[in-house]
């Protein structure tokens, strides 16, 4: 593979920070002023209720919460869930949180959205996860909701599993309706419901699935009648250079290498037509050398990507 230097590239790729929202929030603000001084171009914030081992710890933070906070202390960046667990979380409630947040940031904000999959948040908060089926199919209302109340007039929705009449978001959102995210890898039915209804789509994988899984979404759109470039993909991997002290071992998918290796993996993202990349933070340590780690690939990896 020729080196990032020696790529020609149509469009500017965009690169942003998926915050660990464990840290107390003295620290994420500053790493959040820092990201958005830095010329990153986005924040991003899990939401979950829990960890997935169950076992108690500071986080992770509730999404909306986090969003609100992080909007307040930025001024560029956007800022998204990635995704909303649809499962504990009525989409209608949902828009006026994110619509609200929009207000606050300036229309930053970007709606992700996923059917839900983490067994033991559901238990622990007594709430029910629904068959996977019905999980695609609430998820599949979710996003009409949402973009029937972000509109701009107020809007109305007749489901199986979620009505709404004459709904609004008393924020009034900047973008109407605003930009929908959805998550997810399941090629028959959540492809297809990016394909009807999202303005981005977002997969955890490598560039050779991403490349794959985005074939398939286009067949997708085109049964659609939507052209296929409308929809933005985003993708995401923890990235950390084999020479940084602070390297911790994170979810199977790190790629751990030199700069010239990772801009080898970035170009392959870009040929699989990967619009955007969210770097995990938690690779590089806490405190300043977090914020050394955010610098360094933004500067040693990114910057022949982002012009």
């Amino acid at each position: 593979m020729p080196a990032a230097s020696d790529l020609c590239h149509d469009a500017a790729m965009r690169f942003s920070v998926w915050m660990r929202a464990y840290e107390p929030w003295g620290e994420m603000a500053v790493e959040a002023r820092h990201v958005d001084a830095a010329g990153w171009d986005g924040l991003w914030v899990a939401d979950h209720l829990m960890t997935m081992t169950g076992v108690p710890s500071t986080g992770p933070r509730e999404v909306c919460t986090m969003l609100a906070a992080l909007a307040a202390v930025t001024e560029q960046v956007r800022l998204g869930s990635i995704v909303c667990g649809n499962g504990y979380r009525h989409p209608a409630v949902l828009a006026n949180s994110m619509a609200t947040i929009d207000s606050i940031s300036g229309g930053r904000v970007i709606v992700g959205l996923g059917a839900g999959w983490q067994q033991n948040e559901h238990e622990a908060y007594g709430l029910p996860l629904f068959p996977v089926k019905e999980r695609i199919d609430r998820l599949e209302e979710a996003c009409q909701v949402v973009k029937a109340i972000t509109g701009p007039e107020p809007g109305s929705f007749a489901g199986e599993y979620y009505t709404v009449a004459d709904a609004f978001t008393g924020a009034r959102s900047v973008h109407q309706p605003l930009p929908l995210l959805v998550g997810g890898h399941g090629e028959k039915r959540t492809l297809q419901i990016v394909a009807r209804h999202a303005d981005e789509w977002n997969a955890w994988c490598p560039p050779t699935e991403m490349r794959r899984l985005s074939s398939v979404l286009e067949r997708h759109c085109e049964a659609e009648g939507r052209e296929p470039a409308t929809v933005k993909r985003t993708s995401m991997m923890v990235f950390a250079f084999d020479d940084d002290p602070a390297v911790e071992q994170g979810p199977p998918a790190q790629v751990v290498g030199s700069a010239a290796e990772l801009q080898d993996m970035m170009g392959a993202y870009v040929d699989a037509g990967v619009d955007e990349i969210l770097v995990p933070d938690w690779a590089w340590g806490t405190g300043q050398r977090r914020l050394d780690g955010i610098d360094r690939f933004l500067a040693e990896v990114a910057a022949p990507f982002k012009d």
